[in-house]
C-alpha cells in the first residue's frame, strides 16, 4: 500500500530544480539538507506490512505537519499498531544520510517506533536491544539499502554527527536516533 496524504507531485514539481547535494564539509545534519528551496524528502519501504512512503515532509523552512503524521502512521509498531509522534529529527539525519550516499533507492526500515512489550520481547530474544531504546520514544529507525553496505550508510549518518549511529554488519542495518552523539557497532 502506498501511502499518499498529501499531493507530492504537485511539491515535487514545484521544487524539482532545487535539488540539494550532499557536501560532506557540513558539520550536521540539518546542514546537509539546506539548499535552493530548502526542501526534505524521505523515501522507504516496510517488508513487514508491504507499505511504502514517499513524502516530502519540509519545505521552505517548515515541517509538513500531514507529512509528518503520514511518517507517524508508517513508522508505526507493526506488531501492536500503536503510533506515537516520530521525531523529525530522526528523519532529518536518515534524509540526509541518504542524500550523501546518491542513491535513489528507498530505504527498508526494519524498525520505528516500539511499543514497551515489543522492546521487551525483542530484548529477551537479544542483547543488542537496549532496555531505554530510543525506538520507544519514536526517536530511532533501523534501516537498510541493498545498493550501499552497511559501512557506507554508517559512514554517512555518522558525518552528520547529529545522533547515535550504530552498525549492525551481521544484521546488515544501520541505526539512527536523535539522542546524543555516539556510535557504535562493528
Amino acid at each position: 500500500m502506498t501511502m499518499n496524504l498529501i499531493n507530492r507531485r504537485g511539491i515535487l514539481g514545484v521544487f524539482a530544480a532545487t535539488t540539494v547535494a550532499a557536501a560532506p564539509v557540513m558539520a550536521n545534519a540539518f546542514g546537509f539538507l539546506r539548499g535552493a528551496g530548502d526542501m526534505r524528502r524521505i523515501r522507504m519501504y516496510s517488508g513487514r506490512t508491504g507499505e511504502s512512503l514517499d513524502t516530502v515532509y519540509w519545505v521552505d523552512g517548515k515541517y509538513i505537519r500531514e507529512a509528518l503524521n503520514e511518517i507517524n502512521i508508517f513508522m508505526r509498531d507493526w506488531r501492536t499498531g500503536e503510533a506515537v509522534g516520530i521525531d523529525p529529527r530522526t528523519i532529518d539525519i536518515a534524509a540526509a544520510s541518504h542524500r550523501m550516499l546518491q542513491t535513489n533507492e528507498p530505504y527498508m526500515m526494519l524498525s520505528g517506533y516500539r511499543s514497551p512489550k515489543t522492546n521487551a520481547m525483542l530484548r529477551s530474544r537479544s542483547s543488542g536491544v537496549a532496555r531505554n531504546s530510543l525506538h520507544m520514544v519514536g526517536k530511532a529507525a533501523d534501516l537498510r539499502l541493498k545498493s550501499r553496505s552497511v559501512g557506507q550508510m554508517y559512514q554517512a549518518a555518522a558525518a552528520c554527527r547529529a545522533g547515535g549511529v550504530g552498525r549492525y554488519s551481521r544484521s546488515n542495518f544501520v541505526h539512527m536516533d536523535c539522542g546524543p552523539i555516539r556510535t557504535w557497532g562493528g
